[in-house]
């Protein structure tokens, strides 16, 4: 995506804010221990609305009758800091590069941003964070609120990543296309975990082929750690440690997705380590697998998160009645909440920068957003039953399986971005043996 892209966010972002000045600051360098680092990670809202990837900077925001501008400022870099951490582009780079009213050097963010606070009604940041940027940011309209000589100055606080988090709603066209980059990448591993799969392998062998493929098709890094869970491991809805081995007639749950650009996939898929479905593994499998194409179906501009929600809980119940898993009526099994001790997750999340993009589901009125094309969201039904459950038939004790893939709302329904990731019994057993 090009700059003119962003600088088209920045200017609706304008249009969206109250008279005033908004702050957002890009991430920092997170410590992974003593003086080392986890690789850098830009901040989502951040990177929407500039395309920057370097830490210390903030893009200022000034809003009023005469004014709708933008700011930078930016750390510039010795030459002796260079050495270590590498060039930065610096203001000169990236005044000629993004299309900011002004770029100005870091240092002086403190007193400028003084300057456009004065008259400024209300301030839009990160409010629920405590950093020393924000710290520093109410300190200031602390101080010009007791200021004689100014008239007007920050009463009213507000959350700058409400409007940023709207926007994300709808992915562009260009979004779209790094989405499905994202998720082409993600189909060559889960293919070849298939493949790769046998009684005795460790799940760690596993999630490092995985993360293999990602790093050598230019996935710049996990949309999220790797689930490579085995047998019973699997009803463990966050399992990350993947340091098991795998065992003869175990299923797999493989949750593995990656980042590109900026922009993420998120695939389950649960397939037998053998490379066969026993028949017990291929009824449950196929129950959680008609109920998240049901749900696909229904996908379509109108229809809500909650809609799917409750008609893959239905579905779910209806199944596990079918299989002998829970015994009773339908709708008061639903109403005691029966189902939830198997399937005790949403169907599915908003996805683009963020795995999980922190975009209402809700409006201001707490009314459900409805779907609009452009939107694109994960569905994963999923049953887990533990092993130790003797409330439920023997052979289906000790199976946790989800099956998820990337949804984007179209005009007239929807598109399965992930519909090429091999999901039929037929078609995972025939990706196992190839």
């Amino acid at each position: 995506m090009n700059d003119i892209i962003y600088n088209n966010r920045r200017k609706q972002f304008l249009n969206l804010m109250s008279d005033g000045v908004a702050v957002l600051s890009a991430a920092s360098f997170m410590r992974r221990s003593n003086d080392t680092e986890f690789p850098y990670r830009q901040e989502s809202n951040f990177y929407y609305l500039s395309g920057i990837n370097e830490d210390n900077c903030i893009i200022l925001f000034k809003k009023s009758a005469q004014v709708q501008k933008t700011y930078l400022f930016l750390k510039e870099v010795s030459s002796k800091e260079s050495l270590w951490i590498g060039k930065r582009m610096g203001i000169k780079g990236a005044s000629s590069t993004y299309s900011f009213d002004a770029v100005f050097a870091l240092e002086s963010f403190e007193e400028k941003s003084k300057e456009f606070l004065k008259d400024a009604p209300m301030i839009y940041f990160d409010i629920f964070q405590e950093t020393l940027l924000n710290k520093k940011l109410k300190l200031t309209c602390k101080e010009l609120l007791h200021h004689r000589g100014v008239l007007k100055s920050p009463r009213n606080f507000a959350d700058v990543y409400e409007i940023t988090q709207k926007m994300r709603l709808i992915k562009s066209k260009e979004e779209i296309v790094l989405i499905r980059k994202a998720i082409s990448i993600t189909k060559k591993a889960h293919h070849k975990a298939m493949k790769l799969a046998h009684p005795y392998i460790s799940e760690q062998k596993i999630s490092a082929k995985i993360e293999y493929i990602f790093a050598s098709n230019k996935a710049q890094h996990n949309a999220y750690e790797n689930i490579v869970a085995g047998g019973n491991r699997a009803n463990i809805l966050h399992y990350i440690d993947n340091n098991k081995t795998l065992k003869e007639g175990q299923l797999v749950l493989i949750d593995a997705g990656c980042e590109y650009k900026m922009y993420a996939s998120d695939i389950t898929r649960t397939f037998a380590v053998s490379g066969k479905f026993t028949k017990a593994q291929k009824e449950l499998y196929e129950m959680v697998l008609h109920v998240q194409l049901e749900i696909i179906k229904m996908i379509q501009p109108g229809i809500t998160k909650k809609i799917l929600q409750d008609a893959s809980e239905e579905l779910l119940t209806q199944g596990m009645i079918k299989l002998g898993i829970l015994k009773g009526k339908l709708k008061k099994l639903i109403k005691k909440k029966k189902h939830k001790k198997y399937y005790p997750h949403g169907i599915g999340h908003w996805m683009g920068i963020d795995v999980h993009d922190p975009c209402p589901y809700v409006d201001e009125k707490g009314e459900q957003i409805a779907f609009q094309a452009g939107m694109v969201l994960t569905i994963e039904p999923g049953i887990y039953i533990d092993k130790k459950d003797k409330k439920v038939p023997q052979k289906y004790r000790g199976i946790g399986i989800r099956i998820e893939d990337n949804i984007l709302v179209t005009q007239n329904g929807c598109e399965n971005l992930s519909k090429d990731i091999a999901k039929t019994v037929q078609e995972i057993e025939k990706m196992c043996y190839s």
